[in-house]
């Protein structure tokens, strides 16, 4: 849980349906609209139903409204960096831009450590855009180091980052 001086504890819990609209929202104008990712990536980023049925999608609510979320894969095809049964990956990560220096990214990556140490995962992967550098300052704090051999691009033009840290 993470303490603010705008909510006393917020606490991370399994996104609803009724959430999706917000995540998908949030999600696309973070990343598409902040120049994170091109408007190619948006019926992805938008697709919350699909992802929610091929993870463990996470939210963090301030007030009811969404402030963050995040994709947790134990296992499946929706792990594009998953390279055997030890590894989990978190994917589309998202914090709301007037929540954000309070802790909830930090609180969702933490989340998706210990819920994948309970599952006996023994590492953890993800990718990221090079553009996302708060995103990879978060990553370095929080023990995980680059894997360059593993960044990978999911179509021509867009290169992603490794990052992994041992459970």
């Amino acid at each position: 849980m993470v303490r603010s001086a705008h909510a006393p504890l917020l606490p991370v819990e399994p996104a609803r349906p009724g959430d999706y609209p917000a995540i998908a929202e949030l999600t696309v104008r973070v990343y598409v609209d902040g120049g994170l990712a091109s408007s190619d990536y948006a019926p992805e980023l938008a697709d919350v139903a699909g992802r929610a049925s091929r993870s463990e999608l996470m939210v963090v609510r301030d007030d009811d409204r969404v402030v963050g979320a995040v994709a947790l894969v134990l296992a499946g095809d929706f792990g594009n960096l998953i390279a055997s049964d030890e590894e989990a990956e978190f994917r589309m990560l998202v914090v709301d831009p007037a929540a954000q220096c309070r802790g909830i990214g930090e609180l969702l990556v933490t989340t998706c450590l210990d819920r994948a140490r309970a599952a006996g995962k023994r590492r953890m992967v993800l990718s990221t855009d090079p553009r996302m550098t708060s995103a990879h300052r978060l990553y370095q704090r929080l023990g995980f180091s680059r894997v360059p051999g593993r960044d990978w691009s999911p179509v021509p033009g867009i290169d992603l980052l490794v990052y992994a840290r041992e459970l």
